[in-house]
């Protein structure tokens, strides 16, 4: 988290500790599961929605059609419509998303690396 003296000269816009800001908006969007985890899917790939549903497993059709919308949205998912028919919908990480996946991939690597931690503390914790 950023210290106060940091967000000096910033907007109030930029303050994640507003529950009116800007950024607080844009990291509540992208810090779900869902969209970490379409993140994580399209990596450096485009992929058709089908293909992202085949690997983002569980997520509904309706999960996944608001969240890559709201991504298109905030700019991190560029999405493409060939003109055929059926139409042939394709997505892809803009450079501020792939910017994103660094970040989505940090929080993957924990994961992996303290599965085994958190694994054991869950069992000390539900055996009380």
């Amino acid at each position: 988290m950023v210290t106060k003296q940091q967000l000096k000269g910033l907007t109030a816009d930029a303050d994640l500790r507003r529950a009116d800001s800007l950024a607080r908006e844009i990291f509540s969007d992208v810090a779900n599961k869902w969209a970490l985890l379409i993140i994580e899917a399209l990596g450096e790939r485009t992929l058709r929605f089908s293909e992202l549903r085949d690997e983002v497993e569980g997520i509904s059709h309706k999960m996944l059609t608001q969240n890559l919308r709201m991504l298109e949205r905030n700019g991190l998912v560029a999405r493409k419509v060939h003109p055929t028919v059926p139409p042939r919908v394709e997505y892809t990480l803009t450079p501020p998303g792939r910017d994103l996946r660094i970040a989505v991939d940090a929080i993957c690597g924990w994961t992996h690396q303290h599965l085994g931690h958190i694994e054991s503390a869950r069992g000390r914790f539900d055996d009380a």
